[in-house]
């Protein structure tokens, strides 16, 4: 079985954007919005930073205190959607229970959802539209499955999961490769039977290893989005690496694979978000 790392394809993304960049007026912009001190935003926050490093995207942190009311958040954050040198915006969540968080997604400027999170970019992707932002995650799915150069034109895809932070939109960006995609979710009756007539397989439920042998088909290609602690307290995927190895032709490892790749597809939004502002070519 081929092990798909998404190393190897951040590094191309990187490359890439870094030569782009080089070309510009001035260097793209993210500001970085956090609430508070969790660990896991301070996490992702230092890996985009030093992903971004490398690019040449300059990064503005905005660290909010936890306790800070509805009305200020949205004081700073019209500020950030105003303030013209700034590309991009990308918003840690959840936010505080007392933030109204749909609001506020509801708020961010279309050509700045870098991490494409706000409705108006959600509603591009299930148009079929190119021009809006995708989701961070789901298009990293997509760079996986083309750097590999697995042509999705007529295969069989199903995608168990159904959030719209993933499940969903990469559902339709699936479709925009003219793959046949099934939705399917924890509930789906018969789910290993649906799953077994998939040549490329997304797991994206959020259960720590839910897709084992009886779920992957002979020579299928296993695209692992899951991000989980197990009982020994380690990080693994929606899928049980273990038991589909002899099977798989190729599948994606947890850690190293997807979420290796989602900061540089983020970096991507943020030189294309440049880009739209003016800031193109020296």
């Amino acid at each position: 079985m081929e092990i798909l790392k998404g190393a190897a394809v951040a590094e191309a993304l990187t490359k890439r954007l870094a030569e782009e960049v080089k070309t510009m007026t001035s260097p793209p912009v993210l500001a970085t919005v956090r609430v508070g001190e969790r660990p896991d935003d301070i996490s992702y926050e230092r890996g985009a930073k030093n992903r971004m490093a490398k690019i040449g995207i300059k990064v503005e942190p905005y660290v909010l205190p936890e306790d800070i009311s509805q009305e200020k958040f949205l004081e700073i954050f019209d500020q950030l959607n105003e303030a013209e040198h700034i590309d991009g915006i990308l918003l840690f969540r959840p936010l505080p229970k007392h933030l109204d968080e749909a609001a506020i997604l509801s708020r961010i400027a279309q050509d700045k959802d870098v991490d494409g999170i706000g409705p108006e970019n959600m509603a591009k992707i299930f148009a079929g539209e190119t021009d809006g932002f995708a989701p961070c995650t789901a298009q990293a799915v997509i760079e996986i499955l083309d750097h590999a150069g697995i042509d999705l034109t007529g295969k069989r895809v199903t995608v168990v999961g159904r959030s719209l932070v993933i499940g969903k939109p990469v559902a339709m960006l699936l479709i925009q490769k003219n793959a046949t995609v099934t939705v399917c979710h924890t509930r789906t009756r018969d789910l290993a039977k649906t799953c077994q007539q998939a040549e490329v397989l997304i797991a994206a439920a959020g259960k720590a290893n839910m897709i084992g042998a009886e779920e992957v088909g002979k020579d299928a290609v296993v695209i692992d989005v899951g991000i989980n602690v197990n009982e020994e307290g380690k990080i693994c995927g929606d899928v049980n690496f273990d038991e589909i190895k002899e099977i798989a032709s190729a599948a994606t490892p947890v850690p190293g694979g997807v979420g290796a790749v989602t900061t540089s597809v983020l970096a991507e939004h943020v030189v294309r978000a440049a880009r739209l502002h003016g800031k193109s070519a020296k």
